[in-house]
């Protein structure tokens, strides 16, 4: 594992672990459902992952969609691949709606939709419905 996997809570916000790669519930919730996907390398670059890496990451991006499509029927779904701050590998995976979604009565804008996602707006989620989120999404998961 990497600092900036640990920095977006890991092993607490572990969705799925693959060979290379992590998914992560983003603590931040930008829209309902966002997720951090982690490379476990320490690479700085994307051509810097090993070529296992990147064969597995087109089945990773198959769960990704397939299982927040179960989750929450996104509209559109955005990979951002910032690493300013946090430096190795990762992509913030935002899923993108029409209409605000709602989880466990909480309900969550996509305050920027059409546009590009607003990363600065998150919607303040309680930690019992950020450990429920986590094990529905976990739940899907592994019913795909």
């Amino acid at each position: 594992m990497n600092t900036t996997l640990e920095k977006f809570g890991f092993p607490q916000t572990l969705i799925k672990s693959y060979s290379h790669w992590s998914i992560l519930l983003r603590p931040q919730q930008i829209t309902l459902g966002s997720l951090i996907l982690g490379a476990h390398s320490q690479a700085h670059a994307f051509s810097e992952l090993p070529e296992p890496a990147m064969s597995e990451f087109g089945q990773i991006i198959r769960h990704i969609e397939l299982s927040l499509n179960l989750c929450f029927k996104y509209d559109k779904i955005n990979y951002l691949m910032l690493m300013m701050v946090d430096p190795h590998v990762h992509f913030h995976v935002i899923p993108r709606y029409r209409n605000e979604r709602e989880f466990n009565a909480i309900s969550v804008p996509d305050t920027a939709w059409p546009g590009p996602p607003n990363l600065t707006q998150e919607t303040e989620i309680p930690p019992d419905t950020k450990t429920g989120l986590l094990k529905f999404i976990r739940h899907q998961w592994r019913n795909q």
